[in-house]
């Protein structure tokens, strides 16, 4: 038997170039989504620019792709308040409901709203059919809501107070994914961020009044 002990084998370090061409998961997209929005809460971005970037970010595929939509930002700064933005705890709420975790609409209708309860995480799948999420009178019991939709051949209509801040990350194929609502709110106003994807269907974001009476669904 040999004395001599066989060396560790490394794996070979990927280069600087390799390492941009690589493909980055959801995860890697949300976390830059987290910095533009932290970004356009400071007022460094625009609510324009910020639609454009998390558009890009939203359909990234690589590392070089994310890190050209933050290399002008202060990334320094942005963590920290992207950081203070996603700490908080769920609270029971004050009726002691349950919030609301998922709504279906599948070849028909359904619909949120009213004095219904809701968490940090929401989702909305429409087949062949339409979900309503009406957020303008809920209870919020978390800082941040993120509503995952998933529509296909369907649509998934989403009605937000003037005063929150909506975060739109969705990706549509053969459809659409409205993110023109995408904005700030007020100062301690909860966050809405806005997720997906449609196929052959729609997903639309808009802002109306808690009074404002909602018009006929659009057709789908």
């Amino acid at each position: 038997m040999s004395d001599i002990e066989p060396r560790a084998s490394r794996a070979p370090q990927p280069s600087a170039g390799d390492a941009a061409a690589m493909l980055v998961s959801d995860a890697d997209r949300e976390r830059t989504h987290s910095y533009l929005s932290a970004a356009m809460t400071m007022g460094v971005l625009t609510p324009e620019e910020y639609s454009r970037r998390a558009g890009d970010a939203s359909v990234a595929r690589t590392r070089a792709d994310l890190d050209a939509l933050t290399r002008d930002l202060p990334l320094d700064q942005l963590r920290s308040v992207a950081a203070d933005a996603a700490f908080g705890q769920t609270r029971v709420s004050a009726s002691g409901a349950d919030p609301v975790t998922s709504a279906s609409g599948f070849f028909g209708g359904t619909e949120v709203g009213g004095g219904a309860v809701v968490g940090d995480r929401l989702k909305a799948t429409a087949v062949m059919g339409g979900v309503v999420l009406d957020l303008r009178n809920v209870e919020y019991t978390a800082p941040v809501l993120t509503v995952k939709c998933k529509a296909i051949m369907g649509g998934v209509d989403i009605v937000v107070p003037p005063d929150v801040t909506v975060e739109v990350h969705g990706r549509a194929v053969m459809g659409g994914f409205d993110g023109s609502a995408a904005g700030p709110g007020g100062e301690g106003a909860p966050r809405v961020v806005i997720t997906g994807f449609s196929l052959m269907g729609g997903v639309r974001v808009q802002r109306r009044g808690r009074a404002d009476r909602l018009g006929p669904r659009r057709a789908r």
